[in-house]
């Protein structure tokens, strides 16, 4: 790898990519609004003190089963939980709830604030469902819920204990590439910060059980990432796989958390199609 920013440039390699964002928005929407009218969606909860310390919660039409927990990206310095609703659709059908944080981006917060605050959420909404809490992100949200289930993750024993299943979906699991990239004039990131904030340069927790998905016409660094961690977390015994998803890319890969009978939401949520 030469060109590290050509490595992680998403949008430069997605025909279109500028259409997906307001694409997003107005599926999120249209989902937020159906769900509020059957008074099934609990909108800019607070689960701290920051400003952008907000989550919304999605129920399913009976009681849950579980939680499931998505954490967006957008390279931890861009987006927010408005642009995602939609993704709920298969857990919600599977009958999970499904909590969707925002976060304090960079450069106003450092990768390891974010790690913290995140940890604040599931504590918090922790003790909103009852049942097995279940773990996806994507992008920079990948390594946000991989990064849970390392040993030093910065979440109470008992939330840990009830986390038993998490789908990172191209997720950034080693830091350490991009401090040779131009975004990193954002994020603000030494090599310290790098090594102590990277999943795949951690000790997993026993008992965990993630699953990496990437898609198959990603960019090479992201199939890298995907298949790191799965690799390096398999050699301290845990549950890991590593999916590649044919034709699917970075920007379309997350379509499959909407799907109740595709693989993602199947794996995500334990409930196998029948």
């Amino acid at each position: 790898m030469t060109d590290f920013d050509a490595a992680y440039a998403n949008s430069a390699a997605i025909a279109g990519s500028q259409s997906y964002p307001p694409r997003w928005a107005a599926a999120a929407a249209a989902f937020r609004e159906y769900l509020a009218l059957d008074g099934r969606a609990q909108l800019d909860c607070v689960y701290g003190n920051a400003p952008r310390n907000r989550y919304d919660l999605f129920l399913p039409d009976t009681a849950p089963s579980g939680l499931v927990v998505f954490v967006h990206g957008g390279y931890w310095k861009a987006f927010d939980k408005s642009l995602w609703s939609h993704l709920a659709e298969g857990a919600l059908q599977r009958g999970h709830a499904v909590a969707m944080p925002s976060y304090t981006l960079c450069p106003e917060a450092t990768i390891g604030a974010i790690t913290r605050e995140i940890g604040a959420f599931l504590d918090h909404v922790a003790g909103e469902i009852s049942g097995p809490i279940r773990l996806s992100g994507h992008s920079a949200g990948g390594h946000l819920v991989s990064r849970m289930l390392c040993t030093d993750a910065p979440i109470a024993r008992a939330t840990a204990d009830r986390i038993d299943r998490t789908v990172s979906i191209s997720g950034v699991h080693d830091l350490r590439p991009l401090l040779a990239t131009g975004m990193n004039d954002t994020l603000r990131l030494d090599l310290a910060e790098a090594r102590t904030e990277s999943p795949a340069l951690l000790e997993p927790r026993t008992n965990i059980d993630i699953t990496c998905v990437v898609g198959g016409d990603e960019l090479d660094e992201f199939r890298r990432q995907n298949a790191l961690l799965a690799n390096v977390w398999h050699g301290f015994g845990v549950r890991t796989r590593a999916i590649e998803r044919p034709g699917k890319h970075h920007f379309d890969v997350i379509d499959g958390l909407r799907d109740p009978a595709g693989e993602i939401v199947a794996i995500l949520t334990g409930t196998p199609n029948s």
